[in-house]
């Protein structure tokens, strides 16, 4: 089995201020035991790097070096890996946004959701329900 984490997590376990920090934190913390191969988009990972030190949005925000490193221990788990758009992404992408209106935020979520199709990563956990919208995710929130 594989699945892919959302930016929302990586961003709650990065702030201390959030109501969320200490259950995403904890999720993170888990993500070595974890058995299942855990597959990251680089849409996503820049969406944490982007956010994650943007002193607009967070009140502390992290430095560059400190947010790349977060990125990097992800990437170093035993069972992980990146995956990215393949031949046919365009195809994909309208057919994954075919019954939906993709617009605004929604944009990102659909690309992201595509690369997993496209990867066959069933599984994403997020706080976001906006993924709900793709029905052939399995969307979980494991900070509830």
């Amino acid at each position: 089995m594989s699945y892919s984490i959302d930016a929302n997590l990586l961003l709650y376990a990065s702030d201390n201020s959030s109501p969320q920090h200490g259950s995403a934190m904890d999720f993170m913390l888990s993500r070595p035991e974890d058995p299942d191969l855990l597959c990251l988009t680089w849409p996503t990972l820049m969406a944490y790097q982007r956010i994650a030190t943007h002193p607009s949005i967070f009140s502390s925000p992290l430095s560059p070096a400190a947010a790349w490193e977060n990125i990097r221990k992800l990437l170093e788990l035993p069972r992980s890996r990146i995956i990215a758009e393949e031949e046919g992404f365009a195809d994909d992408y309208a057919a994954v946004s075919a019954s939906i209106v993709v617009r605004g935020n929604l944009v990102p979520d659909a690309h992201i959701a595509t690369i997993l199709r496209q990867h066959g990563v069933k599984r994403i956990y997020t706080a976001d329900t906006d993924f709900l919208k793709f029905g052939f995710l399995d969307v979980v929130n494991p900070l509830l």
